[in-house]
């Protein structure tokens, strides 16, 4: 889904980290280590491992670049990016001072923003920046794997053309020859019995199939398998339903889970995919960050401001059996009534919200209003936050509690509430409505 260009790594401050109630890491000089060398062993009938150093290792991912130290702390032990960019080099010195591999994201065309498959000069200008890309980060000791490409087939498409896939084993051959010491995995979008099949017979070369996959992520192996796929696989992005597979509202905006049902998906959906042992390597839970896709908080398991939240907490639960030292909040009550309705302009209201916090640090408590995004993409590709509704939060009161005018344009808006624990967790939540 995610597009590649993300920013760099940035990591919390020591007095953030300890304030989070995590472990910090040991750090150590990537300038000092010997390069990785990454392996698979096994078979479909007796079952994959993946070997890290001669040491079995179970990836516990997720899809981001930015906070590391937190992501240790809580469990994690893998990144994987969507492409090359200015700070890789920083990031994979970054993910190595704290403990974290990273399956490099080589990103590829995508016929629907104009790459051609048939254009041998499209062909050969992406050939070089994959051969690149390969000699100049196959030797740094944080490299798992290479993420080669990400829903190049399209993310509502059959997927079974030929010329992609063909490429695809080029790119891979092309890989194992410059870098034997670690596997190449491609992505696609979810899966159907024709691109299965044509994953295995035109890119045979590719040693791990990544699946993007939401609503369902849960059952992807065993669907997979049944498929007849007999190589490693990973789920490589899940987390909650996505926009496009919820009830929406009657004038179609899309009804966001809450943060605490946000935190349910997650762990059930890991879970289940931890079941299929024999051929599964591990997951990478999406966002590792924040980003606006139909909402601004819809996939995003971090604040923009680096908070993290209960989705979060409950990776960290399902990856170590244990809650992190400090908690974010957790949603009881909403009393929004005009949530999910249709209200006249300017009207009054007296709204409120009550969050327990585990830890019983205190809240603060931040309510804005903003349109309903209408700049909405395809594909995770890049859209446009909407502007906040100004003048339409009368007062804050204590405790989750404030009074709002609806704005006085017709139109569809939503109300989030953002609660913070000033220790570095928090939670986000938000409810539709549309002004007549």
């Amino acid at each position: 889904m995610m597009k590649h260009g993300t920013r760099a790594c940035c990591a919390f401050s020591l007095s953030l980290f300890t304030l989070a109630g995590l472990t910090p890491v040991t750090q150590a000089n990537p300038a000092d280590a010997r390069p990785s060398v990454v392996k698979l062993s096994g078979d479909a009938a007796s079952g994959y491992k993946l070997l890290r150093n001669g040491e079995p290792y179970v990836i516990r991912g997720v899809g981001g670049e930015r906070y590391l130290d937190v992501l240790a702390g809580v469990g994690g032990n893998t990144i994987r990016t969507w492409g090359i960019g200015e700070h890789t080099g920083e990031l994979l010195d970054t993910a190595y001072e704290n403990g974290i591999s990273v399956t490099v994201g080589i990103w590829l065309g995508h016929e629907r923003h104009g790459f051609d498959y048939n254009s041998q000069n499209d062909l050969k200008k992406q050939r070089e920046a994959v051969v690149e890309a390969v000699k100049k980060y196959r030797n740094h000791p944080a490299l798992l794997s290479w993420g080669l490409g990400n829903e190049m087939e399209g993310p509502t498409s059959e997927g079974s053309s030929p010329i992609i896939w063909k490429e695809i084993n080029v790119l891979a051959e092309a890989i194992k020859k410059l870098d034997p010491n670690h596997p190449v995995m491609t992505v696609v979008a979810n899966i159907n019995p024709a691109k299965v099949k044509a994953v295995q017979t035109y890119a045979p070369s590719v040693d791990i199939l990544g699946v993007n996959a939401y609503a369902g992520a849960g059952g992807i192996g065993n669907n997979l398998i049944a498929l007849g796929w007999d190589k490693p696989y990973c789920i490589t992005e899940f987390g909650l339903p996505g926009p496009w597979e919820v009830s929406h509202t009657d004038w179609n905006a899309p009804i966001e889970p809450s943060s605490r049902e946000k935190a349910g998906y997650y762990y059930v959906a890991q879970k289940q995919i931890m079941e299929e042992e024999r051929q599964c390597l591990g997951s990478y839970a999406f966002l590792w960050g924040s980003k606006q896709e139909a909402t601004a908080s819809w996939f995003g398991m971090l604040l923009p401001s680096g908070e993290k939240t209960i989705t979060v907490d409950s990776m960290g639960r399902a990856w170590t059996g244990h809650w992190p030292g400090n908690r974010a909040p957790l949603l009881k009550e909403v009393n929004v009534p005009f949530a999910l309705k249709r209200v006249p302009a300017r009207q009054k209201f007296d709204i409120s919200v009550v969050y327990s916090d585990p830890d019983g640090d205190p809240l603060e408590y931040l309510w804005e209003i903003y349109e309903e995004s209408t700049d909405r993409q395809t594909g995770g590709d890049k859209e446009q936050k909407p502007e906040a509704v100004a003048s339409c939060i009368l007062k804050t009161g204590p405790n989750g509690t404030a009074t709002i005018n609806t704005p006085s344009k017709k139109g569809a808006y939503r109300l989030f509430v953002t609660v913070r624990d000033g220790k570095n967790s928090a939670a986000i939540d938000n409810w539709p409505f549309y002004v007549e």
